[in-house]
């Protein structure tokens, strides 16, 4: 597997056969957004208004148009763009997820100035409701629930949006940023949700539980971008203790949906990093897989290797300097090397011959798209593959 994963010549077939279903999608949903697809039949879940993952459709169909350079692509990449302002006004932090991905490409190598318009006015939205004494966004109530909550899914995407914007807005994701980490990294595993009390102290939520497949790549994710974007050093350490254990020999390229290993709490990891949860590895009944959170940690770890490159080889910051996981026999380093590993996991077992990415579950507590292709899936191999061939830069979206 090894020689088969450093030959970059997969990565390249794997982006055509992607391009291929994104055009199979678009004659599918027409106007409307995909949500998910079933896996025996392609055929997908729409919605009108985009949901939380409207803006990952507009960024894969925008990383189709830089690819291809066809006129016609990039219309049908901005028309999408343009039916994301109905979010606009509405109360939930997860615009950050909407407005980035859906116009970062477009305002950036697209050079779209309604894009960037876009961009500049949800950036002042979100930043309007920010909260400065709870210290984030938070995630709000356009899809129903308690409003006052703090979700690790509402920090990518929303940390770079506030950053670009102004120095209020670099002060607001820094803050945001911080509070859920605060938080999150308070347990081990770390914990995605907590609910703000009126005597303003947090309480863990249950769901998402502890061991949520995409706990740590979304906060890693969000890390990401904030060193980038905010120059913040003091996020290395958060950095390193979430990315880690995810370098060490005989972690899952792709995890289970969610570890029926984890228990949540305040103790530290016992023993050694490698305990960082797959139920196939403890001898439970493993339940499905999540192909999306593997493709998001990828993207997350390409983008980090990134910035310890450019921190240079004397800087303490960075992360896969010490230990095991300081590099590899080809001279890559570790999170490189992980997250083409976990590319070419993805493009040699789950991505169809018509380029979907199937086995992503959508919600596995309430059995919903359990085993599924998801936009957001295909979104973060596609940009992952995209970083990988150079076809894009990491900190493009």
């Amino acid at each position: 597997m090894r020689e088969a994963a450093d030959d970059m010549r997969w990565a390249d077939r794997a982006l055509a056969s992607v391009w291929e279903r994104v055009r199979v999608t678009a004659d599918q949903v027409g106007p409307r957004f995909p949500l998910y697809a079933e896996p025996g039949t392609g055929v997908w879940k729409s919605t009108s208004k985009g949901s939380w993952t409207g803006g990952f459709w507009a960024g894969l169909l925008w990383l189709r148009a830089l690819a291809s350079g066809a006129p016609r692509d990039r219309s049908a990449a901005a028309e999408c763009t343009g039916r994301l302002a109905h979010w606009l006004d509405q109360d939930t932090a997860t615009r950050g997820l909407i407005f980035w991905y859906g116009t970062a490409l477009a305002a950036g190598p697209g050079g779209s100035g309604a894009a960037a318009q876009l961009r500049e006015q949800a950036a002042r939205a979100c930043l309007a409701g920010y909260d400065p004494e709870r210290g984030l966004v938070p995630w709000g109530a356009a899809f129903g629930g308690p409003r006052m909550l703090a979700r690790a899914d509402a920090v990518p995407g929303l940390v770079p949006l506030l950053a670009g914007w102004s120095d209020a807005g670099r002060a607001a994701a820094y803050g945001h940023l911080t509070r859920q980490l605060e938080l999150s990294l308070a347990e081990h595993p770390p914990r995605p949700a907590w609910a703000a009390a009126k005597d303003g102290s947090w309480t863990a939520c249950p769901e998402p539980a502890p061991g949520w497949s995409r706990t740590v790549p979304w906060l890693l994710l969000g890390l990401a971008d904030g060193v980038h974007w905010l120059g913040a050093g003091g996020l290395w350490a958060a950095a390193e203790q979430l990315a880690a254990p995810r370098l060490v020999a005989g972690v899952p390229l792709v995890p289970d949906a969610q570890d029926g290993n984890a228990q949540g709490g305040n103790a530290p990891p016992a023993g050694n990093a490698r305990q960082t949860g797959n139920a196939r590895l403890h001898g439970h009944d493993a339940g499905p897989l999540d192909t999306s959170a593997a493709a998001i940690e990828a993207v997350a770890l390409l983008k980090l290797a990134a910035l310890t490159r450019a921190a240079g080889p004397d800087s303490t910051a960075g992360i896969g300097r010490t230990g095991e996981a300081v590099g590899t026999a080809d001279g890559a380093d570790a999170p490189t090397r992980r997250a083409r590993r976990i590319l070419y996991r993805l493009c040699s077992r789950h991505l169809t011959a018509g380029g979907a990415l199937t086995a992503g579950c959508y919600d596995a507590g309430r059995g919903l798209a359990p085993r599924h292709e998801l936009i957001w899936g295909d979104f973060f191999l596609a940009f992952g593959l995209a970083i990988l061939t150079g076809l894009t830069e990491p900190f493009t979206t």
